[in-house]
């Protein structure tokens, strides 16, 4: 019988139902064969957050009701590479809790579950993550959503503008993962009136979903709107919900912040690097974002900068600009105290 040597042989051999989800920067969707890659040491992790290649392990096994979740926290190399030794630990360990019939999880979830419960490699997600997760897997699952989504589908669409209050956050998710046109288009024309206490939450929701261009541009004059009353949180919840619509519309907001200095604090900065760190992948707004990083006094210039560069999309494009910053820039001033990965 073959040996498992890593998570993928194990989800192979059991045969779970699976579903892999990033959980770092945003929930979505982690296809098997890429994981086999990654944990090949092939593949630097796409979507890596604070050094650590972060996933949830969604499976079934059998007839059981509810699948088991599991959320791993994967430590990485300075390239973005897997660190194998606690991937190994951890999967010993399982092995030494199942047996080597790895098929017997099916009727051990209370083992499973004790994996986790003093697990190095576990971690629980905020919990935004966690509705997220759970709307995305069960719309992928093809399961009901929760019994929230009426509610929320009924006063983001305008049919119930009262008892806001009773909103919850699960149902914002569901929301999120399962709005079609009509439903964008209806909540972009009252995304202006939606008070803060429900604008923030869906935002934090949205930022996991690909929305169209319409509710993108609602969201920017929300946020516009919010930057002239002082409200940096909502400011920033409106970038990082917005960087999930059209790359053209996303850019254009960015470079707007991006030239306006009183704008680039550095939560602006921390939001636009978190959730919208593809439109930083241009030879002109990554020099202008790390600038504007550098010249913020409160910013952390260095973990922010190490953190894109962990990035593989972006990390040529960030060693370059780093190491080609003109000796008066505020870029320069950094560099010494500052080691890129090589």
């Amino acid at each position: 019988m073959t040996p498992i040597h890593s998570l993928h042989d194990f989800f192979a051999r059991s045969g779970a139902e699976v579903r892999l989800y990033h959980l770092g920067r945003r929930v979505t969707p982690l296809a098997m064969e890429e994981l086999a890659r990654f944990e090949a040491l092939e593949l630097p992790w796409a979507e890596p957050w604070q050094g650590q290649a972060r996933l949830a392990c969604v499976f079934t096994l059998g007839d059981a009701p509810d699948p088991l979740i599991w959320f791993l926290a994967l430590p990485l190399d300075e390239r973005g590479l897997l660190s194998p030794a606690p991937r190994d630990a951890f999967i010993q360990r399982l092995l030494e809790t199942l047996g080597r019939n790895v098929r017997r999880l099916g009727e051990a979830r209370d083992d499973a579950d004790h994996l986790m419960r003093d697990n190095p490699l576990a971690f629980t997600p905020s919990l935004p993550f966690q509705a997220l997760l759970h709307a995305r897997a069960s719309h992928d699952l093809d399961r009901p959503a929760s019994q929230h989504l009426e509610l929320a589908e009924a006063y983001l669409g305008g049919d119930q503008d009262e008892h806001w209050q009773s909103l919850g956050l699960q149902g914002l998710a569901d929301f999120a993962v399962r709005h079609d046109g009509d439903q964008a288009r209806r909540l972009a024309s009252r995304l202006a009136s939606l008070p803060v206490e429900v604008l923030r939450p869906l935002c934090q929701c949205l930022e996991h979903v690909e929305i169209a261009a319409g509710l993108a541009d609602a969201l920017r004059r929300r946020g516009e709107q919010a930057a002239d009353e002082g409200d940096l949180e909502t400011l920033c919840a409106c970038v990082r919900a917005q960087s999930r619509g059209p790359a053209t519309q996303v850019a254009a907001w960015y470079d707007a912040l991006l030239a306006d200095p009183n704008a680039c604090g550095p939560d602006l900065l921390a939001a636009m690097a978190a959730r919208g760190w593809e439109a930083l992948e241009d030879g002109e707004r990554l020099p202008r974002f790390l600038n504007r990083l550098a010249e913020a006094p409160q910013a952390d210039f260095t973990a922010l900068a190490r953190d894109l560069a962990l990035i593989p999309r972006l990390r040529l494009p960030v060693l370059m600009t780093l190491r080609q910053a003109p000796p008066e820039s505020a870029i320069a001033a950094h560099l010494s105290g500052l080691r890129p990965p090589h």
